[in-house]
């Protein structure tokens, strides 16, 4: 088969579509043709020798993908040749074909296309756990979304206004600010051009939010303690902006502040599995009947891998950045 193979210096990798091994199909396994993957940041600090794959999992970029079913396990019996499907990975997903466990797998609606599917399972779910289980959103509570305009901050302000919360954003563009307020940000401050922590304050009434997702990390870290009302959790999931920041303990002491680091990637596949299972209880229904909708920039053909990172790389992008094969 073929997938994408980085090649050259690590500052500067080169992306080329180029022969691969076949992976093989266990028992508790599917093999899936792969008709479209999807970039994520992680996509592009692997590339650069930054962020190595779990141990034991596929060396090729690539954590999310929808395609159809070419073979079954021996052990298989809910998935058969011929389904389509769509999956979270711990990588493998820039190639023909991957191989996952049939737990991860989920079906994808009759009238969605396979850019549809890639779109949804990394930043769906990074955005669904970590808003509920981590950070424990509740119905009339404020939810700030740092990078709003991202693939995870599309699906956490959805996700936030459909469980009943209040949604703010952050962005870093006119364009950008507007598409967060399109989704239901009741207000999207644009951080290149004004304080969002005066913004979010005086929208409150002084009062701050009640829970943070951020992907900056230090950078941001004094300005989301400031923001937290008492008994807030800030839930950081990548350090985009430095991974070390001054933190005011007194504030976090006396507020009783909760600061959550949390990844997905890592996780052991029985976790990544019950997360599926919830996902598709709670949320694929409201994916499927379009009352919650993935958000797709830019379909990339699969060999021009390069080009679509150098996209995401620029920041260019609002949502998701497919590569179809």
């Amino acid at each position: 088969m073929k997938a994408i193979q980085v090649q050259g210096e690590k500052d500067s990798p080169t992306l080329v579509w180029d022969e691969a091994d076949e992976p093989v199909c266990g028992p508790d396994e599917v093999l899936v043709d792969v008709r479209a993957a999807a970039v994520n940041r992680a996509d592009l600090w692997q590339a650069r020798g930054h962020y190595p794959p779990p141990f034991g999992a596929s060396a090729i970029l690539g954590l999310e993908m929808a395609g159809v079913v070419r073979e079954v396990g021996a052990a298989v019996q809910t998935f058969g040749t011929g389904d389509r499907v769509c999956a979270l990975l711990p990588g493998g997903g820039y190639a023909e074909r991957v191989t996952v466990p049939a737990g991860m797998l989920l079906r994808l609606p009759a009238d969605w296309s396979f850019a549809q599917g890639a779109a949804v399972p990394e930043v769906w779910y990074t955005a669904f756990i970590n808003l509920f289980d981590e950070g424990g959103l509740k119905a009339g509570e404020t939810a700030l979304i740092h990078a709003g305009a991202s693939g995870v901050g599309t699906a956490a302000i959805q996700l936030a206004v459909d469980a009943g919360a209040l949604a703010l954003a952050t962005a870093g563009s006119a364009e950008k600010v507007a598409r967060c307020r399109e989704l239901g940000a009741e207000l999207a401050v644009n951080y290149k051009e004004a304080d969002f922590v005066a913004e979010i304050m005086a929208a409150t009434d002084g009062a701050g939010v009640d829970v943070i997702l951020d992907p900056v990390g230090g950078g941001y870290l004094a300005r989301n303690i400031a923001l937290l009302k008492p008994f807030g959790r800030l839930v950081n999931i990548a350090n985009l902006g430095g991974s070390k920041g001054e933190l005011d303990m007194g504030r976090v002491l006396g507020r009783r502040l909760r600061i959550i680091g949390s990844t997905l990637r890592g996780r052991p596949a029985a976790e990544k599995i019950a997360i599926t299972r919830r996902f598709e209880e709670q949320v694929w229904p409201k994916l499927a009947d379009g009352r919650l909708r993935p958000i797709i920039d830019r379909v990339f053909p699969i060999a021009e891998a390069q080009a679509a990172h150098a996209y995401v790389l620029e920041n260019r992008n609002i949502g998701k950045v497919i590569l179809e094969i």
